[in-house]
């Protein structure tokens, strides 16, 4: 037993001893690549061209603000180029460094050119690593939350579709002296993870990646593009607005089956519904940037505004006609309730209360007895032919032929707006505008 703890003392010694070699062989070898190294140069200057191969891997995407043209994305942005000022050998292939190397050490300056903000991730430490090979090849990679614009064509909202771009390079060297590439070809550089996406309103399709020359005063500057396509998801819009729009529109031509004569109810259906159309039509833009042109959901609020806005004119229209059936019926009635001729002799005898209590005989015969004393000689007789009331169906319950053509034309024409509205925007291919 003693022996086989001697034994396993020793190979811990050694172990320890050898792992101390490699250490301090590690760093003998990084006080010799750092020996004489000025960070400031880049790799290969005034013989050839940096080559720098990037490639993105997206964590999270989201989420997209429709008002400030923008969306969130948070990636591992990695870069790889070759330094033959850090060329090594050495126990191992590659050696993996802590990040406070990337300080000392030329590393490329890769800037968002469509960038508002970015944020480097530094809990617990700076989120970066750095190993190098022993051909002087570094791979460099950090996490990053990067706050991008995206520019938006919304005329087709809500059954719109966008290209949000991801553009970066070099910001102070030209293709002369620095250019990118892509690590694995422009079709499986950019990944996004499977459950990456946090959007609510819309369904991230796909993700493409490419890359063109820019001319600016300084010289050509390469830039590499990636763009995620994504499609707005209608559902929402549906709810919140479509389906109120098209239920109010229903209400408001309900008031067609009422009569004419029920002014309120009528008032009420017309001024309500265009109220509320109003309040629909602000909240709609209330998610949406100032734009100066009219969207999809646009039109169909205006049509059905223009829909509800006709109902209370056509009601206007048939209350005006009723009104003046109402006058002349109304002049009618009251001739026939007074006498075509009148006595002069009776008149003069009686005085005008007896005149009066006369006219309205017969509609107060049963209340006031006192007019049964009165005599037959001055008492004025109506025939029953002057007090037959007028037909109630010329002043009551009529119906409009107004109404009649309006609960056939109404419903047909909203019908037809709303299948040429929906198989438009419903099964043309969204127009995507600056894709690749």
């Amino acid at each position: 037993s003693d022996i086989s703890q001697h034994l396993q003392v020793l190979q811990m010694l050694s172990c320890i001893a050898e792992l101390n070699d490699n250490i301090t062989i590690f760093t003998r070898i990084l006080d010799g690549l750092l020996d004489g190294y000025d960070n400031r140069l880049r790799p290969g200057l005034g013989e050839k061209v940096t080559e720098i191969k990037t490639n993105i891997f997206v964590t999270s995407f989201g989420p997209v603000s429709d008002t400030e043209m923008e969306y969130t994305i948070d990636v591992f942005f990695r870069q790889s180029w070759k330094d033959e000022r850090l060329c090594f050998k050495g126990p191992m292939e590659m050696l993996p460094l802590n990040n406070l190397l990337a300080s000392n050490i030329w590393t490329p300056d890769t800037f968002f050119l469509n960038g508002k903000k970015s944020i480097a991730h530094n809990m617990t430490t700076p989120n970066k690593l750095l190993r190098l090979k022993d051909d002087g090849t570094l791979l460099y990679t950090m996490r990053l939350t990067i706050s991008a614009e995206c520019p938006m064509q919304l005329e087709d909202f809500p059954m719109d579709a966008h290209a949000c771009p991801l553009k970066f390079g070099s910001y102070a060297y030209p293709v002369s002296e620095v250019v990118y590439t892509w690590t694995q070809g422009a079709a499986k550089s950019v990944v996004v993870a499977e459950e990456g996406s946090r959007l609510n309103q819309y369904h991230l399709i796909d993700q493409t990646a490419g890359t063109e020359d820019i001319y600016t005063s300084r010289g050509q500057y390469t830039v590499m593009m990636a763009h995620f396509y994504l499609k707005r998801k209608i559902g929402y819009f549906v709810i919140q607005t479509y389906m109120p729009c098209f239920m109010t529109v229903i209400l408001s031509q309900v008031s067609f089956w009422l009569n004419r004569e029920s002014v309120p109810a009528r008032t009420v259906f017309g001024v309500t519904t265009v109220l509320t159309m109003t309040t629909l039509s602000i909240s709609a833009r209330n998610s949406l940037p100032k734009v100066a042109y009219a969207t999809a959901m646009d039109w169909f609020i205006a049509v059905c505004y223009a829909f509800v806005f006709s109902a209370l004119i056509e009601f206007a229209t048939v209350n005006y006609f009723t009104k003046r059936s109402w006058a002349w019926d109304g002049k009618k009635a009251m001739e026939a309730q007074q006498p075509k001729k009148k006595d002069p002799l009776a008149l003069s005898k009686k005085p005008n209360n007896t005149c009066s209590a006369g006219m309205n005989y017969t509609t107060n015969l049963t209340k006031d007895t006192s007019i049964s004393t009165i005599s037959n000689s001055t008492a004025v007789q109506l025939k029953p032919s002057e007090t037959k009331a007028p037909d109630p169906k010329k002043t009551y319950n009529s119906v409009s032929k107004i109404d009649k053509m309006s609960r056939i034309v109404f419903p047909v024409l909203f019908g037809t707006f709303n299948l040429v509205y929906w198989a438009t925007y419903l099964n043309r291919e969204p127009v995507i505008k600056g894709a690749v």
